[in-house]
């Protein structure tokens, strides 16, 4: 667990605010499950048939409070993707931290059609209900990749992690790593439903225009 100092007097969300936020989260959640299943099962049979591998990809992220908590996804990559991650990490065409390549030889042709519409994140719709993320919020980034954070980046942390937030919207891997950190900083700062459903709109043009998605 990566600890934190928080200031509870410093996060602008009150205790109604969370509540309010939170039955967002519930709503919407529930009310996206049961709209899109049909998708989630043809993407659940697109993925199992045309690669080997597991239907899903679970991964160990930093959420909230620097508490770490396994987030689900539909796996976009080959089974052995993780093993290949040193060998490619100083390919990336994103400045800073995150590993983020153009053309991802570890991407499977499903899993580009998947990325490129974002629809390789709804599993993390479970992660909302559980309360692990929020709808929206800073993306969860890796241990390693969190573990090399400045002072002021841990700051992300005071809010859940979202399935889409500032960054997304902003332009996604086109927005540089110092960048993103001041992205999800202006969040957690003028964090409210307002933001979120403000957010939630923009999510559907940045899917539709696909910028920085890979």
């Amino acid at each position: 667990m990566i600890m934190l100092s928080i200031n509870a007097a410093n996060e602008r969300r009150t205790f109604p605010a969370r509540i309010a936020t939170r039955l967002l989260d519930l709503s919407l959640g529930l009310l996206a499950l049961s709209l899109l299943w049909p998708v989630l099962l043809l993407i659940t049979l697109a993925v199992a048939l045309t690669s080997r591998g597991p239907v899903f990809f679970v991964q160990t992220r930093i959420g909230q409070h620097g508490i770490p908590f396994r987030m689900i996804k539909f796996r976009s990559m080959y089974a052995d993707a993780e093993a290949r991650r040193a060998e490619l990490i100083h390919q990336s065409d994103r400045e800073g931290l995150c590993l983020k390549i153009r053309k991802d030889p570890r991407i499977t042709p499903i899993g580009r059609i998947l990325r490129r519409w974002s629809l390789d994140e709804l599993p993390q719709i479970f992660n909302v209900l559980k309360g692990d993320m929020s709808l929206v919020g800073p993306r969860p980034a890796l241990p390693q990749e969190v573990a090399e954070y400045s002072e002021n980046a841990h700051r992300r942390h005071l809010v859940l992690p979202g399935i889409t937030g500032l960054w997304q919207v902003s332009g996604r891997a086109e927005i540089g790593f110092d960048q993103m950190i001041e992205l999800d900083l202006e969040y957690v700062r003028d964090a409210s439903v307002i933001t979120d459903l403000a957010i939630l709109l923009r999510t559907f043009t940045a899917v539709l225009t696909g910028r920085g998605a890979y």
